[in-house]
């Protein structure tokens, strides 16, 4: 009976050179085809460009913290809408960054390479470099070189302005005059055509009632700028009294500003005692009516105002103009002020 012969099974590796790859699968000689290495290069590309268009995303949408040098940010790029800080709350926001770090960022906006236009976030920018300025030499100075801060790229002027009041008017309210202030001041820098344009942008959330006293205080601002030492101290109540009291006598303006100036005041109490006085010295006097009807206050020569009834607990107020004043041009601008207010 012949023998039988004992076959061995092929070699795979028979035809492979010492150096040839092994398989994904480890199945010698089997070698991916060129396209699904093509195919695979294509899609690690398109995955890295989807990662790097969402990250361009997020830092365009302030979604994305930068940690930036501070003497890379210009907090002068906006005519900043605070005249200036309480030296007490300044000391208290830098020791509480001493003691727990930035908590909040900044809003910048880049405005050349490596270079930032500070949108909002003056007193956190301001309470770093000094404390930054303060340390210096020792170990903790490092802490405060940089800020953290919020990219944002604002369409228009316009829009930085907007963004730069709302932050202020959500974390710290701005006083009455300081409103009034940058308001006049983007109209300056032709940000806004018109102040009535300004009032309406800027503080769009606000009441018309509340856009009518930053008007009010506009004026003060534009005849007194340059004599109040403590404008942004001006309290509401006061500063209305005056914007009335300059609307019925224009040349008093004039002689607040020159006692302003001869005086000197050296504290707000004393300066809003001054204006107090003067205010009280300048008020017209109530004008007699028939007997039975209320009194009432020559807001301006010839129109006379008298409040009999104001609003209350859902009740209708009434009020009566009366005087010589009273033009039928009067009494247009009239509707058309209250149209707006």
């Amino acid at each position: 009976m012949a023998k039988r012969r004992r076959l061995n099974p092929p070699r795979l590796d028979y035809f492979r050179g010492p150096d040839a790859e092994s398989s994904p699968l480890g199945l010698p000689g089997s070698v991916p085809p060129p396209i699904s290495r093509i195919a695979g290069d294509a899609a690690a590309a398109g995955a890295l460009r989807e990662v790097a268009e969402e990250m361009t995303a997020a830092r365009n949408d302030g979604r994305f913290l930068l940690r930036l040098p501070l003497d890379r940010i210009d907090e002068t790029w906006l005519v900043r809408d605070r005249i200036g800080t309480d030296p007490e709350a300044l000391e208290n926001l830098m020791s509480s960054l001493r003691s727990h770090g930035q908590r909040n960022p900044i809003e910048v906006t880049e405005i050349a390479p490596d270079r930032y236009g500070l949108i909002s976030g003056w007193r956190r920018l301001t309470a770093l470099r000094r404390l930054h300025a303060d340390l210096a030499g020792e170990p903790e100075q490092a802490r405060f070189a940089t800020v953290l801060a919020l990219p944002r790229q604002p369409e228009t002027a316009e829009d930085a302005y907007v963004a730069m009041v709302e932050e202020n008017e959500i974390r710290l309210g701005l006083s009455y005059f300081e409103r009034a202030r940058i308001a006049a001041k983007a109209v300056e820098a032709g940000v806004f055509e018109t102040e009535k344009l300004a009032l309406r942008k800027l503080y769009a959330s606000a009441s018309r009632a509340k856009r009518s006293k930053i008007g009010s205080f506009l004026r003060l601002y534009h005849l007194l700028q340059d004599h109040l030492r403590f404008a942004s101290a001006l309290p509401e109540r006061l500063g209305l009294a005056l914007a009335r009291a300059l609307d019925a006598d224009p040349a008093l303006g004039g002689r607040i500003a020159g006692l302003l100036d001869k005086a000197a005041p050296d504290s707000a109490e004393q300066e809003q005692a001054l204006l107090q006085a003067t205010l009280k010295k300048a008020s017209p006097p109530q004008t007699k009516t028939r007997q039975g009807a209320a009194a009432g206050d020559e807001i301006r020569p010839g129109i006379v105002l008298r409040t009999q009834r104001p609003a209350s607990d859902g009740a209708e107020g009434k009020v009566t103009l009366t005087g010589k004043g009273l033009t039928p041009e009067m009494l247009e601008k009239l509707r058309h002020w209250l149209s707006e207010c």
